[in-house]
């Protein structure tokens, strides 16, 4: 090999490290924009207290006789606790009675329990709701759109929504009897 092909060999090498280094640097800085301009649509989507709560039509599955609906803007002027559960979830279970006990009563005073489950099939939805005795409306978020437009990630996820469709309150984790009254007694819509 001669100089002049060693020199061409060596600025060939030199031009393609060149190439590789840019495009190595150039999938870095489009996967850290990504990174950035998606944090900031989560921010501006988050539903946090202070909010208006996202509105939703489901299906409520524990309704046999006929398959009704779930619309939240339709429960306007109720003061909602919205759930979100699944059956695999032990602290999901564990609220579960409590939430029945207290439905009848706060039925009454103008308070709506409504727990979206995230279950992949509704025969085990069903099969749980049977176990328990659940009478609040339990509808099924099957394409997880609700899920999202609410953030959730742990399970269970609770939304106290005032009379004007406003959160009040959100809790991650399971709930308490105590704890779950002291959130309904502060969504009360006004007699």
């Amino acid at each position: 090999m001669n100089t002049n092909q060693a020199k061409a060999s060596k600025k060939y090498k030199k031009r393609n490290r060149l190439i590789f280094r840019t495009i190595v640097f150039a999938v870095l800085l489009v996967a850290v924009i990504y990174a950035l301009v998606t944090n900031l649509r989560q921010d501006e989507t988050a539903v946090n207290a202070g909010t208006q709560a996202p509105d939703f039509k489901l299906e409520q599955i524990n309704d046999h006789n006929e398959r009704e609906t779930v619309q939240l803007s339709d429960l306007n002027g109720k003061g909602v606790m919205l759930n979100f559960w699944g059956t695999w979830c032990e602290p999901c279970e564990d609220e579960m009675p409590y939430m029945e006990k207290l439905y009848p009563e706060y039925k009454e005073k103008g308070i709506e329990i409504v727990a979206v489950n995230l279950d992949t099939t509704q025969f085990v939805v069903d099969r749980f709701i049977n176990k328990h005795d659940l009478t609040f409306p339990v509808p099924y978020d099957s394409t997880k759109e609700v899920m999202h437009a609410y953030n959730i990630d742990p399970l269970p996820t609770t939304f106290f929504i005032n009379p004007d469709g406003e959160i009040e309150e959100v809790v991650e984790g399971g709930l308490t009897l105590d704890r779950i009254e002291g959130h309904l007694q502060q969504i009360l819509p006004e007699q």
